[in-house]
């Protein structure tokens, strides 16, 4: 999905939910950035890491969802 970044800046100032989907999102990013870059990860971590990573995508499918709806609602 290509999002203009208009559309981005005005979700977020006008949409509660997507910004606080947002700044989950990239905080979960963060977290799984950070377990990458270690050389080993303990079995912990790794299950850590696949959680981190689940939540990210179902973040980021409800936050193109609202994008999507926003587009809509504009065209």
């Amino acid at each position: 999905m290509n999002i203009n970044p208009y559309l981005l800046e005005k979700v977020q100032k006008e949409n509660r939910e997507f910004r606080g989907l947002y700044q989950e999102h990239t905080s979960l990013k963060k977290k799984v950035e950070a377990l990458n870059k270690k050389k080993l990860l303990t079995p912990e971590q790794e299950v850590e890491k696949k959680k981190h990573q689940k939540q990210k995508l179902n973040l980021k499918d409800r936050m193109d969802k609202i994008l999507s709806e926003y587009q809509s609602s504009t065209n």
